[in-house]
């Protein structure tokens, strides 16, 4: 359902355009009982991304990073952020973008992953929308130290962890992320359950 004819966009300002982009926007938006009220919104733009969780089955393990995050840090969360690789598009393909980054950040190579869904994860102020991939691996798929891009302040370390694990993780606070959280909680329901069900047509 559109809502293209409910917003009147007055005047938009940029606040910043250094890192990402940061802007002002003052709207016009007609409420549910057709009046309109006047809004001020600040959205930052850094693209969209997408993210990636590799699972074993067998062995009940899956691969995450941990690397420093300073957002997270100036909010209280005084450790590294434990993470599922992720990175933005910058125009790529996003099945072709995720490959590259789990490589530059793992070591790890695999085929073509599943789609799993695409999600807003802070739309209250942020643009960016995430699609969500999931791809079996092995042992051997590993054939480099991963690490990340040095040259962009990345010093990412691979944790390879067990799926009940990674879960109590979720549970005692040691894991944080939001996207992590929904690929793990996505991975407890569907990938490790053994029953083949997934929750939706594959993308």
């Amino acid at each position: 359902m559109s809502i293209t004819d409910r917003i009147r966009v007055q005047e938009v300002t940029l606040l910043s355009d250094d890192w990402y982009v940061l802007k002002k926007t003052r709207l016009d938006y007609r409420r549910a009982d057709g009046s309109w009220q006047s809004l001020s919104r600040e959205t930052y733009d850094r693209g969209n991304g997408a993210t990636i969780l590799l699972y074993d089955p067998d062995r009940r393990t899956v691969v995450l990073t941990r690397q420093f995050r300073f957002p997270a840090f100036v909010n209280g969360h005084d450790d590294l952020l434990t993470e599922a690789p992720a990175g933005l598009l910058d125009g790529a393909d996003p099945a072709d973008r995720i490959r590259q980054e789990l490589m530059e950040e793992t070591g790890y190579v695999i085929g073509q992953p599943q789609k799993l869904f695409e999600a807003f994860m802070s739309p209250g102020s942020v643009t960016e929308k995430l699609h969500f991939f999931a791809a079996p691996y092995r042992p051997s798929d590993r054939v480099g130290s991963g690490g990340g891009n040095a040259d962009e302040g990345e010093d990412i370390s691979v944790l390879e962890i067990g799926i009940d694990d990674a879960l109590t993780g979720i549970r005692d606070g040691s894991i944080q992320d939001g996207k992590t959280i929904s690929l793990l909680l996505y991975a407890a329901l569907y990938l490790f359950n053994g029953s083949g069900v997934q929750p939706f047509p594959p993308a």
